[in-house]
């Protein structure tokens, strides 16, 4: 006997499923150490697709350093928008080494893109969102495309636009993961002392959250972290974390 069908408004869509599912992990285990919540999502989206975001910023060695304790050899994702600071470059290379990372994926702007958009590669400076949405955007949502989760290493004390950050999160049909939410400066600080990791050099000079070198700057003293990040300007993301990444997964042309 056939079963009986449900009817049109019973049927979950992926979007609800993935925030039904996101809010049950986060009532569960958004309590546990990072270290904690790094190996059960593992565990959980291993068979679907899972990997990690990282800028290779100014404490990206923590997320990375304890990645790798769990499983060297899970994809991370690093977008090359081709407007990084060299010392950003070889800092991604050093860390890799130091933490046996295996399989860190470089994703780029598409050429035809830039060639449309951006051919003196200076649209940054008429339109800080469209660039973005070339250099960092469109990749990531090709990187994390055939992904049922991946990991970042974003945190609530970075900006006021993250105190409420959850640590699992929907977005869309995928779950985006962030280990380090409640983690303070002085977590990291300790973690970093404590494994003896290498920062970026940048942060030496000030910069507390680096991006591409024609939109950031040294951070002020008692401003947010994100502080140098487009300053002088309303934008505080560059969208991979925002709508905009969305509607780039469910593009046509992926």
């Amino acid at each position: 006997m056939l079963a009986k069908l449900k009817p049109l408004e019973a049927i979950e869509t992926a979007e609800q499923a993935a925030a039904r599912e996101a809010a049950a992990l986060e009532a569960r285990y958004g309590h546990l150490a990072p270290q904690d919540v790094i190996a059960l999502a593992i565990g959980r989206f291993a068979d679907a697709g899972i990997g990690a975001v990282s800028s290779f910023g100014s404490d990206s060695a923590v997320l990375l350093h304890m990645i790798a304790r769990i499983d060297a050899g899970l994809e991370v994702i690093f977008l090359d928008t081709g407007k990084h600071f060299e010392e950003t470059m070889k800092y991604r290379d050093a860390l890799g080494a130091d933490f046996g990372l295996t399989n860190i994926r470089v994703y780029e702007p598409k050429p035809e893109a830039l060639a449309e958009h951006d051919p003196a590669g200076d649209l940054h400076r008429a339109n800080t969102d469209a660039c973005c949405d070339i250099r960092k955007v469109e990749p990531m949502a090709r990187a994390v495309e055939p992904m049922a989760a991946w990991f970042t290493g974003r945190k609530r004390f970075q900006a006021a636009t993250r105190t409420a950050l959850p640590v699992f999160e929907a977005v869309g049909p995928r779950i985006r993961i962030n280990p380090l939410a409640k983690w303070t400066t002085s977590d990291l600080a300790n973690y970093m002392r404590e494994h003896q990791l290498r920062e970026n050099p940048l942060v030496a000079y000030g910069y507390l959250s680096i991006g591409c070198f024609p939109c950031t700057q040294p951070v002020k003293p008692g401003e947010d972290a994100r502080s140098g990040r487009w300053a002088g300007q309303a934008k505080t993301e560059c969208g991979i974390h925002l709508s905009n990444l969305e509607q780039s997964l469910t593009d046509s042309s992926l």
